[in-house]
């Protein structure tokens, strides 16, 4: 082979080879598809609340007012810090199996961390989910769960609060993997993409200037998938109203 054809084909085969490289090694984003159930785990259930979900609904560590908490139904549940993850994991879907049978329930507070002598993460759950899978004489047991798709109704739901200075958002309704891991705003005009920060649970926060904008919003999932509703807020908007997308994960 002529010398500058043996140097064409290494040059050529590196490139290649660096190309398979970079394919590998680069951060996926996960943007097609659905989500996808996860693995089964190891855990244990309390209960807390009514026979009919009552005490469950003022509200908790994910911030969710009544409202929005009952939106969720009365099937949802308190996890354990590790899952909780300072907010992160609000939203989320869970099916969990008992000795009676499982439960669908959404994260929507936080429990106390794990039961001394009890194996994995610690379900708090509403005495209708608590119901679905053992007896109430049971107080805690073992049972077996694994993160799902959160199926719903209607597009992502913005519930806005707040003042000029202090824009306060509160996502809800979130399908696919359920919980909010990042949120980007954006106006009509002035306000380019914004960046908001977790205040607490599922509350962000921004100090920019919102008002008078149509504002966008760009929701990350867990599982890295985004969904961007555009023109959610109208010009008009107002601080306390909920407002809600046309498409969902």
């Amino acid at each position: 082979m002529a010398p500058h054809l043996l140097t064409t084909s290494l040059f050529l085969s590196l490139a290649s080879l660096l190309t398979v490289t970079v394919t590998v090694t680069g951060k996926p984003h996960v943007n097609h598809g659905r989500f996808k159930a996860g693995p089964w785990e190891d855990g244990h259930a309390t209960f807390y609340g009514g026979r009919d979900g009552s005490g469950t609904t003022e509200g908790g560590a994910c911030g969710y007012k009544d409202k929005e908490v009952e939106s969720y139904g009365t099937l949802t549940a308190a996890v354990g810090p590790t899952l909780y993850d300072n907010g992160a994991g609000c939203g989320a879907c869970y099916e969990v199996k008992g000795s009676k049978g499982t439960a669908i329930v959404s994260a929507t507070n936080q429990a106390p961390p794990p039961v001394n002598g009890m194996k994995g993460e610690h379900f708090d759950l509403t005495m209708p989910a608590f119901l679905q899978i053992d007896e109430e004489k049971a107080g805690i047991v073992p049972i077996s769960y694994r993160k799902v798709a959160c199926v719903k109704k209607g597009g992502i739901r913005y519930t806005i609060t707040g003042n000029p200075s202090y824009n306060m958002v509160m996502v809800t309704n979130v399908g696919g993997a359920g919980d909010v891991v990042a949120l980007m705003v954006k106006g009509n005009k002035r306000v380019k993409w914004t960046p908001m920060k977790r205040s607490w649970g599922q509350l962000w926060i921004t100090e920019k200037n919102l008002t008078g904008e149509s504002l966008t919003f760009r929701v990350m999932t867990g599982d890295h998938r985004k969904a961007t509703s555009w023109h959610v807020l109208p010009r008009d908007w107002q601080f306390g109203n909920t407002y809600q997308a046309t498409k969902n994960f």
